[in-house]
C-alpha cells in the first residue's frame, strides 16, 4: 500500500466546516485521518459516528483525531469511541500547535475555490439549535486578516472565494460589517475574479449589504437565505427574526434589483408542532419564492434545545415532508436551467470531464474537453440544453 502524501479529512455539516477543513489539510501530518463533525441535529451526530467508524476501517494505521461541534458537546463520548485517538477542541481546530504544525500561517494549497471562514459562533439561540453549544458566542476575523488571506488564496490559484460564517451576516469588526468587508476585499484583491457568500440571515440583510449583493458583479448573483421555514407561528417557534412575508419580500427585491440572481434557502421540514397546514406553507414559500437551491434538513431533536421540548412530529411524517421539499425545489431548479437554454456563461472549471459552475450557481457540464481551458480556468460556453439538475454548454 502507498503511503498517503496529505492527511484525510471527512467534512460534515456547514461551509464553514468546509473552510476549516481546508486549513486543517495544510496543518496536519500525512499519517492523520480527521472528521471534522457536525452537530446540528441528532442525525448529523449518528452521521458523524458513522463516518469515524469508515474512516478507521479506511485507515486503521493512522491516527485518527476527531473536532468539531458533535465533539464539543460531548468530547468524552467520542474520546470513548475505540476509532478514535485524539479529539480536539472547535477552539482550537485552527491551531497549529493542534496538529504538531509550526505556528506560522500555512501556506494555502493549490484550489480553484477557496473556502475560507471569517465568522463563528452565534448569539440568537433559536429553539431548535445547539451551534451555540458547538461554536460559542458571535466573533470575527478583523478585515484586514480576511484580506490578506484571501490575496493568498488568489495567489494560490483560486478564482473563487466563498466566505463563511455560522451567522456570517451579523460578520462586525468594530463597525464594519460584511457589505465594507466584501468592499475592501474586491477593492484590494483586484486579481480577484468571483465572490460567493454562505447562509445569509434574512433579518440581517441591510440597505449596504443589499446593495453590494445586487450591483457589484463581481459577487455573484446567488443568495443563499437561513429561512428555515415558510410559516409564520413556526418560525416564532423557532425564534426567528423574520416571517414568511419579510423573506418573500426580500427575495422579490433581490430579483428585482438584480434579475439574474438565484436563491437557495435552508429550510427544516417537520418542526415541532407542524401540522399540514403549516407545512404547505412552508412548501408554497419554496415555489412563491423561486427557491432552486433548497438544503432541507429533516427536523431530529437535539439535546439541550427548547424545541426538544415541544410536542414532536411523527418521524415518518417528517421524511415525507423533506421529500415533498426536496421535490418542490428539483421542479424549481429545473425550470430555472431550462430557462438558461441558449445564454452565455461564464464556467469556473472545477472537477475533471469539464464540470463546474456558472454565476448563478448552476452546475454545468461541458460538452467537449478543452485542452486551453483546464480546470481552474473560466471559459464563456454556450448553454445547449438543459438536464434536470445541471446545464450542458459548448465553449465558445
Amino acid at each position: 500500500m502507498v503511503a498517503p502524501s496529505a492527511p484525510e479529512v471527512i467534512t460534515l455539516g456547514c461551509r464553514l466546516n468546509i473552510a476549516e477543513s481546508e486549513t486543517i489539510r495544510q496543518l496536519a501530518g500525512a499519517s492523520v485521518a480527521v472528521v471534522n463533525s457536525c452537530g446540528v441535529t441528532n442525525q448529523a451526530v449518528k452521521d458523524t459516528r458513522a463516518a469515524i467508524r469508515r474512516l478507521r476501517r479506511a485507515r486503521p494505521d493512522a491516527q485518527l483525531v476527531v473536532t468539531g461541534c458533535a465533539s464539543e458537546m460531548d468530547r468524552a463520548a467520542f474520546a470513548a469511541m475505540p476509532e478514535v485517538d485524539r479529539v480536539v477542541a472547535n477552539a482550537e481546530k485552527l491551531v497549529p500547535a493542534s496538529w504538531g504544525a509550526r505556528p506560522n500561517a500555512p501556506r494555502p494549497r493549490r484550489q480553484t475555490r477557496a473556502f475560507l471562514g471569517v465568522q463563528n459562533g452565534c448569539d440568537h439561540h433559536c429553539t431548535f439549535c445547539a451551534i451555540p453549544q458547538g461554536r460559542g458566542s458571535n466573533r470575527v476575523d478583523p478585515v484586514v486578516e480576511v484580506v490578506l488571506r484571501v490575496a493568498a488564496a488568489v495567489d494560490a490559484g483560486a478564482h473563487e472565494v466563498v466566505l463563511s460564517g455560522v451567522d456570517l451576516a451579523s460578520y462586525d469588526d468594530r463597525g464594519d460589517g460584511l457589505a465594507m468587508l466584501l468592499r475592501r476585499v474586491l477593492d484590494e484583491v483586484p486579481a480577484l475574479e468571483r465572490v460567493r457568500l454562505s447562509s445569509l440571515d434574512p433579518a440581517a440583510i441591510d440597505d449596504a449589504l443589499f446593495a453590494m449583493l445586487t450591483q457589484e458583479p463581481r459577487v455573484m448573483p446567488h443568495v443563499h437565505l437561513s429561512m428555515q421555514a415558510g410559516d409564520d407561528l413556526i418560525l416564532k417557534r423557532m425564534r426567528r427574526r423574520h416571517s414568511r412575508a419579510q423573506a418573500l419580500a426580500l427575495i422579490d427585491r433581490l430579483r428585482v434589483a438584480r434579475g439574474e440572481i438565484t436563491i437557495g434557502a435552508d429550510l427544516i421540514a417537520g418542526f415541532p408542532t407542524e401540522d399540514a397546514v403549516m407545512f404547505a406553507n412552508t412548501l408554497g414559500a419554496v415555489e412563491d419564492g423561486g427557491i432552486a437551491f433548497a438544503h432541507v434538513f429533516p427536523y431530529s431533536p437535539r439535546a439541550g434545545t427548547p424545541a426538544a421540548r415541544m410536542p414532536q412530529v411523527d418521524p415518518g411524517i417528517v421524511r415525507q415532508r423533506a421529500a415533498r421539499l426536496r421535490a418542490t425545489a428539483a421542479h424549481v431548479l429545473a425550470r430555472h436551467l431550462a430557462a438558461q437554454v441558449g445564454t452565455r456563461q461564464r464556467v469556473l472549471i472545477e472537477r475533471p470531464g469539464d464540470r463546474g459552475h456558472a454565476p448563478d450557481f448552476a452546475s454545468v457540464r461541458l460538452a467537449a474537453p478543452s485542452p486551453s481551458h483546464p480546470i481552474g480556468s473560466v471559459a464563456v460556453a454556450t448553454i445547449t440544453a438543459a438536464a434536470a439538475d445541471h446545464l450542458i454548454g459548448t465553449i465558445v
